[in-house]
């Protein structure tokens, strides 16, 4: 007879796809949810504690070593999601686990003691020592005098010491949360009839209940979104607002400590440091903090009192993480609201088709705002045929004619071009090789200002070549445009007008992209160039011509999701023109005038041409009416991953549809032949049931160990 013991389950935080069992602490009991430091291999690793098992006596555990949390570090509901995602996404759940933790928590620290919520001067502040306030000191005192309460998040590192030398001497005392709550503000903005239909939904919503709202760019979404979560905010409730990329933190946190006061607001995402990231968390956990601002990794941020989730421009591919675990925070933000019992709102003015088809199917309810706030008029969008023109740095004479017209009527300008560098490609004019990335199937882009050719995508860089490699001739040119291009012919052209280029490589440090916003915002004559960070989101009121320079770069790809993608970024850079009391117009460049796709842009409007794409869709059984993964695999000779990736289609069940292996659409990256399956069934339901069992047998196939592999659940980006 088998006797057996307790035992401990524990997820590592590492990639393996397991749970293992340890030995309890002696009089010890665990909850799920708490960290542990256990051994592991030959060293240590940190841990979070699942459950309890019944184990074998006879089998030697170890023993947990260390107990680092006395209460779960995360509430049930947000343990719930991670197992959840893990479980969908097929990913190990230690990895999860990892992934959605502060990384000061997942490497062992301990929770921030709370600090005081804020500073203010004591009833008196005569120093009850001899001394006198130093230089510092006296800056501080007068800040804080100045404003009243200050936030413990506003108090610069620098001035920390300063501060605690203050309290010692009576001069400043710590403030209690309870003491700066603030009751919501009036609203400053009249809503038009849309919008107070939207805001009235919205709060007679009880429970979980998921709505897309679609309104045009500048019909004040983020005005509803305010307005929507008001009443929670002035009951003690908390929200949640997840934007796509940094660069929308700034404007939404001004907008809310606007409406809302400075003191409950708080912005979290990756440019911050460890410890201000894990401040910030904390707050928010303790419940001092009522809204949050931010980026996909926020999803996870603990809210004991969350009330409503806001996911803004919802059809953005950045939610989706491309990476380790491949989650889509929009889609485990609606299984939050969900286990939260709280109500979501996805908004954009380009709704994802995934998400309208989950309004026609019921899923979501649906809200619309079909007319821009300040009552101005969508810009007049005109194609602009490139065949047999004169182009100069891609412009055509019709574009630079448009721009001399509106910089002369004392407005801006923005020219949109989702191409980083001086030139995409550098080639011989005599036999016509391409310079090439030596570790990827991609051309390297030529940076003048720093005098090197780069790859974009692994990073890897030279100089500029003396002779072809091919031929040895020393002709060689560059081909089409990038922005530092386009930036070069726009100051030789407008010599005397402020121009900015809004790229990752112009823009450098943490306040570079918030600096550059704030200085466009300015009502003057200005030229601003810049890839996909202008596209979204960006109110720029002096802006009243948009020039799409190159509109056929998503006609032809091999990703399905790219008509779509065309379609949502063309609307998004033209809804940045004529927002406020001038009138707007966009010009598409296109050598495809007569495009389907291109003429359905050209009336503005975004439901007919996203309707056709989605019965495209329809009729070819692809997501979102049907459901797929990838099966991707990377090795440095490529018969490996194809043996791999037959030998894991042959054993597929029968209610996978499999096909493959396929070359990517970049097939070799950073040195690694890459090569993937796709896996259909008619829907999610099917899909997950079939995954699972597959994946125990693909784990199990030779060579599975010795080549990288991952599964892409709902894949937004094939590469």
């Amino acid at each position: 007879m088998h006797t057996e013991t307790n035992c401990i389950q524990v997820a590592v935080m590492a990639p393996l796809r397991r749970i293992f069992s340890y030995a309890p602490p002696p009089d010890t009991i665990l909850q799920p949810g708490v960290r542990v430091r256990v051994p592991f291999g030959r060293g240590q690793r940190i841990g979070i504690v699942i459950g309890s098992a019944r184990c074998p006596a006879d089998i030697e555990l170890k023993t947990i070593e260390r107990i680092l949390d006395t209460q779960p570090i995360l509430p049930i509901a947000l343990q719930q999601l991670i197992h959840f995602g893990a479980a969908y996404y097929h990913h190990p759940l230690g990895d999860a686990w990892a992934t959605a933790l502060p990384a000061l928590l997942r490497q062992g620290r301990p929770l921030p003691k709370p600090t005081p919520w804020g500073y203010r001067l004591s009833a008196s502040v005569t120093p009850t020592s001899p001394r006198r306030p130093g230089k510092r000191q006296q800056a501080l005192l007068n800040h804080i005098a100045k404003i009243g309460i200050v936030p413990a998040s506003d108090i610069p590192a620098l001035l920390r010491h300063t501060l605690r030398q203050a309290i010692q001497r009576d001069w400043i005392e710590a403030v209690a949360h309870s003491a700066t709550t603030q009751q919501g503000l009036p609203s400053s903005h009249h809503l038009n009839t849309e919008q107070e239909n939207a805001v009235a939904q919205l709060h007679a919503a009880r429970g979980f209940r998921a709505w897309l709202l679609e309104g045009v760019t500048g019909s004040g979404k983020t005005e509803v979104y305010l307005e929507a979560f008001r009443p929670h905010l002035e009951s003690g409730g908390q929200a949640l607002i997840l934007v796509p990329e940094i660069g929308l933190t700034p404007q939404l946190v001004e907008r809310c400590q606007a409406r809302f006061g400075t003191y409950g607001v708080a912005a979290l995402h990756s440019a911050q440091s460890d410890g201000e990231r894990l401040r910030i968390w904390a707050s928010a956990a303790e419940g001092r903090v009522r809204i949050i601002v931010g980026t996909r990794s926020a999803l996870f941020i603990p809210l004991p009192r969350l009330a409503m989730i806001i996911v803004d421009e919802e059809h953005d591919p950045s939610f989706k993480q491309q990476s380790g675990w491949h989650y889509s925070a929009r889609d485990l933000a609606i299984q939050r609201a969900r286990l939260e019992n709280v109500p979501i709102v996805l908004g954009s003015a380009t709704p994802s088709l995934e998400s309208l088809y989950n309004v026609q199917s019921g899923r979501f309810h649906y809200l619309t705002l079909r007319q821009r706030a300040t009552g101005a008029a969508m810009p007049e969008m005109t194609i602009v045929p490139l065949q047999r023109q004169n182009l100069l740095g891609g412009l055509s004479p019709t574009l630079l004619t448009a721009c001399r017209e509106t910089l002369e009527a004392g407005h801006q300008v923005l020219l949109f071009l989702n191409r980083r560098g001086y030139a995409p490609a550098v080639l011989c004019h005599d036999c016509g090789h391409v310079m090439a990335c030596p570790r990827c199937s991609a051309s390297m882009t030529w940076h003048h200002r720093q005098g090197r050719l780069r790859c974009h995508h692994c990073g890897h860089e030279s100089r500029w070549p003396r002779t072809c490699p091919t031929c040895g001739s020393n002709t060689l040119i560059t081909a089409g445009q990038g922005t530092e291009q386009l930036e070069e012919v726009l100051r030789q052209h407008f010599p005397q007008t402020p121009l900015w280029r809004i790229d990752r490589d112009a823009l450098h440090g943490r306040d570079a992209f918030a600096a550059a916003i704030t200085e466009i915002r300015q009502d003057r004559a200005a030229l601003l160039v810049g890839t996909q960070m202008l596209a979204k989101g960006h109110h720029f009121p002096a802006v009243t011509l948009v020039g799409i320079v190159n509109t056929d770069q998503g006609l032809f790809s091999a990703d399905f999701r790219a008509p779509e993608r065309l379609l949502q970024t063309v609307l998004q850079v033209a809804g940045r023109a004529g927002r406020a009391d001038k009138a707007g117009r966009v010009l598409l460049q296109t050598h495809l005038p007569d495009h389907p796709l291109l003429q359905s842009l050209a009336l503005g409007d975004y439901r007919a041409p996203a309707q056709a794409l989605l019965e495209e869709r329809r009729a070819a059984g692809l997501p979102p009416v049907s459901a797929l993964a990838l099966l991707r695999a990377e090795a440095h000779q490529r018969p490996r991953i194809e043996k791999f990736l037959s030998a894991a289609r042959d054993c597929a069940p029968p209610g996978l549809s499999v096909s493959g292996p396929i070359p990517s659409l970049m097939e070799r990256r950073a040195g690694f032949e890459r090569a993937e399956l796709w896996i259909q069934a008619p829907n999610r339901a099917q899909m997950q049931k079939q995954l699972g069992t597959w994946l125990a047998a693909v784990g199990k196939l030779p060579g599975a160990k010795s080549i990288r592999w991952t599964l892409d659940v709902d894949p937004l980006l094939l590469s």
